[in-house]
């Protein structure tokens, strides 16, 4: 099992950033590759060597499932990044895998039969997150909700509970496919479940209902699906999160939980199940940015190393999301990955 694999990486202090974003980028036809099961493979190898990790982690791109579903509702790719639905669409008959997802999937079995040294993992969007990206405004339905509107009482919140659904479909299929092609372990990724999306102060005052209902179920069902095929969940928030919020996500089994730099990770040790390592959470959205030198980015970890250790808490040290290569920035953004991989362990 990766968990155990994963208990024993942050024994030995282990670190490493979510980077095949930067490592596909130093080819000049990464558009090519990432329709190409094989060489997309190599790259993420080439990714897990250079950032010495058996961990193959894949690209971090949450727009294929968005893609897929369009497409099986009939419309075209190139209104993909632009469409939001505004009534609920009828369920497709069946939803194909695209191009993209199929070349993810040939990455992962690649991984699987030429490198048995490396873990091979799959990545996908959750359920809140997806729905977020099919409507215009996706905050006041789910506030309603939240005061206790049901389907029947608004159709905004029949659209988000529609295509709540929906998504949930596309996601299961597209994780399917990544187990059978030989996935591991696989990171879900919910960035949208956060305090932008649920009112705190609503929350305190009616309780976390919709938060369970439109996150919490749909990521139990996940995570029973991964967990009936024998994969690890890794799961991955990187927005602003509520302790309340983590004390849930806690409840998921995952292997590992990544959250972002909101987030004091040795508070939230005392949050997270001890079997259930804790990764992040430098500033990797900064990293591009100039203001943010080499040497701010190596004290930040040695510090949350310090009080990572101190916490006695399973960790691996890393980015609080993936790292994007950034044009013109490139080399900035890797001194600050290499700063924080190579910082030395204090304690």
């Amino acid at each position: 099992m990766t968990r155990a694999l994963l208990l024993d990486l942050a024994r030995q202090n282990h670190r490493v950033p979510i980077g095949t974003h930067l490592v596909l980028h130093r080819h000049a036809d990464h558009e090519a590759i990432i329709h190409d099961g094989a060489r997309l493979g190599a790259t993420v190898a080439e990714a897990a060597a250079r950032f010495s990790t058996p961990l193959a982690m894949p690209l971090m791109d949450l727009t294929l499932e968005k893609a897929a579903l369009l497409l099986a509702c009939g419309i075209p790719a190139s209104q993909a990044d632009s469409h939001h639905f505004t009534e609920p669409p009828a369920a497709p008959a069946s939803i194909p895998l695209t191009p993209r997802m199929t070349a993810t999937c040939g990455a992962i079995t690649h991984i699987a039969e030429t490198h048995p040294a490396l873990v091979p993992m799959g990545m996908g969007i959750g359920p809140f997150s997806l729905m977020t990206k099919l409507v215009t405004d996706p905050i006041m339905p789910v506030f309603l909700a939240g005061n206790g509107l049901a389907a029947e009482d608004d159709p905004e919140v029949a659209l988000v509970e529609r295509l709540l659904a929906l998504g949930e479909q596309v996601i299961h299929r597209y994780l399917t496919a990544q187990i059978d092609a030989g996935a591991k372990a696989l990171v879900i990724c919910e960035p949208a479940a956060n305090l932008v999306y649920f009112s705190p102060k609503q929350q305190e005052e009616t309780g976390y209902d919709v938060f369970e209902r439109y996150v919490m179920e749909p990521m139990r069902r996940i995570a029973a699906l991964l967990r009936a095929r024998g994969v690890d969940l890794i799961f991955h928030d990187c927005g602003e999160l509520t302790d309340e919020m983590v004390n849930r996500f806690a409840t998921l089994g995952a292997s590992m939980i990544s959250l972002g730099c909101s987030r004091a990770l040795w508070k939230d040790a005392a949050l997270v199940p001890k079997d259930t390592v804790l990764y992040g959470n430098l500033p990797s959205k900064q990293f591009y940015a100039t203001q943010l030198s080499a040497e701010a980015v190596a004290q930040m970890a040695c510090e949350l190393v310090e009080k990572m250790s101190a916490a006695g808490h399973p960790f691996i040290l890393g980015s609080e999301c993936d790292v994007l290569s950034v044009p013109g920035s490139e080399a900035e953004i890797m001194r600050k990955v290499d700063a924080f991989m190579q910082c030395p362990v204090t304690s």
